[in-house]
């Protein structure tokens, strides 16, 4: 029976598709049932009265309008939305609105319409539930991407490339021809060439075959390609960029304040090619300290519209991975012309104040400027004069570094968050094999640098948003951070709850600082780190933004990005903004800042996804070496499926299944959040130190799997 049901099934689907074609081509019309039938040419009975219940249907889920005549109208008020697709492991998706009166809207997987995994695109509200609305999408408004990397599968006459990242959807159909050499089982990056809409694939060629998986190389490919990251440059960027030269236009140096014969230098980490900024330090006769902060002038040259402007916008920012750096702009900028490297004399745009050794700002100054940096200091160098050692402008370092503590100190007062930054490195042998892993801290050099980028940044955004009377705001980007959801912050209270800890959290105003006070008090406890990854997955994600609402993780009420333009596009903008605000006051920018400021927002969050498989992959080829070894660890996380642990020594992650657990049949407590043995009792939780071994890693999944080992 189920069998003779399909082809109504089918028929009654392909008709409600041609139905709501009709109305949204003739979305104001009414139309009664005669009249659709006309439309689409519908005469038999049966099918008349197909056409009659389909109608009814979308007049009950509020698709269609029904009036007293019995005729219908399209409910278009709010039936279309734009958003970016996610689809499931299972083949069906979700559009991500950007509004916040609308929840995600659910896509059947007959309603894709060749929707893939990022793609920007319009659905159409097909039916509204209590808990959720379900849509068709009915245009692609932007390919997020038609470059996917996978594994070859190779059939008799044709292939298939199977995407690496199942969420993509789709797997690529390429003929013989079109293979450029790849065999069976080779990894590739193929692209689509054609996605006819008759085909349930499309159709696509191999761009590059990358061999076998498995290699750094390719890994490190495979995973910039699956977020939509390019990895080279096109030859006409390549071209614009080699006809810039080191050597500085004379005319334009005189244009500029000239800081050449004033004390500069860089601090940065030990492997940086890319130097963004620098400062200057001069003492003035009223005893108070000029500080120039400059930035790389990447404005100067790269201009609007050009090659290189184009793609920095595509790219939005650089990449950094473990072993490479896949740059926003092409080398010779990068890490030559824009570089503020030492004993070279470089272009800047600079924030220089006046400032006394308690903090207090007198006077300010932006503008163009020509420098040369006497010295660079790696983090490490500094960190030793910091902590009393001997070096060039010591005295120059450490007053810098007390004006940075008071700077600091002002902040977190007024509500800023106390995140102390962890970040996991690894050593490289020569062949990119990582033999030890490094947890690389924050100290007070890196504070030091950290407490003037966020001065100039703060100042640059006070300028430009700065009440103008008569004229209109200017159109400025700005680095936003709102206040933590509710939920969130209720299931970290709940977390921390699990160490014996509880924080006041009725005022949102006062969540940041109460957190900050539990972190301190905790900060010599083993939990710590936990806890501080737990508090700033219960923030709110930073965001790029026309509108101006804070930040609420620094507490400053103006805040953008103007310390990085070679690896961050939105500093560039912001160049760009300052420098026709303090000259010609006309603004190229307008609405399409709102657009820009949506991408860089989305390429940052892709950056930072390749960034932690770049991570993962490097976690699972240094735990290879370890299979069967056992190693003290924390539980980070726990789930209906098993329990995350967190190795103490290397920060690596791996997980323990439900079933795998010994001793007892254990069971997930949602309610508690604790898996817990049916028969004894014995509970998992957040926080519990428990020893595990190694006994399986995957590279290919990015995954450590563990065994617990009892006492």
């Amino acid at each position: 029976m189920s069998k003779r049901k399909k082809p109504k099934k089918k028929l009654q689907q392909s008709l409600k598709h041609i139905i709501r074609k009709v109305f949204t081509e003739n979305s104001e019309s009414s139309l009664n049932h005669k009249q659709v039938c006309a439309l689409i040419d519908v005469r038999e009975s049966a099918l008349r009265k197909l056409v009659y219940s389909i109608l009814e249907d979308l007049a009950k889920t509020n698709y269609l309008k029904k009036d007293s005549y019995s005729s219908y109208k399209l409910n278009s008020s709010d039936s279309f939305y734009e958003g970016v697709l996610q689809l499931t492991q299972r083949g069906a998706g979700f559009v991500i609105v950007d509004d916040e009166k609308i929840a995600d809207i659910f896509i059947h997987e007959k309603s894709l319409n060749h929707g893939i995994g990022g793609d920007l695109v319009k659905v159409q509200v097909t039916k509204r539930g209590k808990s959720r609305f379900e849509g068709e999408i009915v245009e692609i408004i932007t390919r997020e991407r038609t470059q996917f990397v996978g594994t070859i599968q190779m059939n008799e006459n044709f292939a298939f490339l199977v995407p690496d990242n199942s969420k993509i959807g789709t797997d690529l159909y390429i003929q013989k021809e079109k293979l450029k050499g790849a065999k069976n089982g080779d990894k590739a990056i193929a692209k689509i060439t054609v996605w006819p809409k008759s085909a349930q694939n499309p159709y696509g060629e191999v761009i590059e075959v990358l061999g076998n998986s498995g290699g750094n190389d390719t890994e490190m490919i495979s995973i910039l390609v699956n977020q939509g990251l390019d990895y080279k440059f096109p030859d006409n960027v390549l071209s614009e960029a080699e006809k810039i030269h080191l050597e500085l236009d004379p005319k334009e140096v005189s244009k500029r304040k000239d800081f050449r014969n004033v004390t500069t230098f860089t601090i940065d980490p030990l492997d940086a090619k890319d130097f963004d900024d620098a400062l200057s330090f001069q003492r003035l006769e009223n005893g108070n300290i000029e500080v120039g902060i400059h930035i790389a002038d990447v404005s100067h040259y790269v201009t609007p519209g050009s090659a290189m402007d184009v793609e920095a916008l595509k790219r939005s920012n650089s990449v950094y991975l473990v072993d490479r750096v896949i740059p926003m702009l092409p080398e010779q900028l990068s890490n030559l012309v824009c570089s503020l490297r030492p004993n070279e004399d470089k272009f800047s745009f600079s924030a220089v104040v006046e400032i006394d050794e308690s903090g207090k700002v007198y006077n300010q100054w932006f503008g163009k400027t020509v420098i040369h940096s006497n010295k660079r200091y790696t983090y490490e160098q500094a960190q030793e004069i910091i902590e009393g050692g001997s070096g060039d402008f010591r005295d120059e370092i450490l007053v810098l570094d007390k004006i940075a503590k008071v700077l600091r100190k002002k902040r977190l007062n007024n509500g800023a968050m106390n995140i102390e930054s962890e970040e996991v490195r690894f050593k490289l042998d020569d062949d990119g094999f990582p033999i030890d892993v490094i947890i690389k801290t924050s100290k007070d050099a890196h504070k030091l640098i950290e407490e003037f980028m966020l001065l100039a940044n703060r100042k640059v955004a006070t300028f430009v948003s700065g009440e103008k009377k008569g004229d209109k705001k200017t159109p400025f980007v700005y680095r936003c951070h709102d206040y933590p959801n509710p939920e969130k912050i209720a299931m970290f209270t709940l977390f921390i709850k699990k160490f014996g800890y509880e924080i006041d959290v009725t005022d949102p105003n006062k969540i940041s600082k109460n957190i900050n006070a539990l972190l301190a008090d905790i900060r010599q406890t083993n939990e710590f780190s936990l806890v501080q990854s737990m508090a700033i997955r219960s923030m709110a994600k930073a965001t790029y933004e026309t509108k101006n609402i804070g930040h609420y993780g620094l507490a400053f009420k103006n805040y953008t990005h103007f310390t990085s333009p070679i690896r961050r596009y939105a500093d560039l903008v912001v160049h760009r903004i300052v420098q026709e605000e303090l000259t010609t006051k006309k603004h190229r920018y307008g609405n399409e800042l709102n657009d820009i400021c949506k991408r860089i927002s989305r390429m940052e969050r892709k950056a930072v996804e390749a960034e932690r498989e770049s991570t993962k992959y490097f976690q699972t080829l240094f735990m290879v070496e370890h299979i069967g070894e056992e190693f003290a660890g924390t539980i980070s996380g726990i789930a209906e499926f098993g329990m995350f642990v967190r190795m103490d020594d290397s920060k690596c992650e791996g997980m323990i299944p439900i079933h795998d657990i010994p001793g007892d049949k254990f069971r997930y407590n949602a309610d508690k959040l604790v898996i817990v043995g049916s028969k004894t009792k014995k509970t998992y939780s957040f926080g519990d130190k428990v020893k595990v071994r190694v006994y399986e890693v995957s590279t290919k999944k990015r995954q450590i799997n563990l065994e617990l080992v009892l006492d």
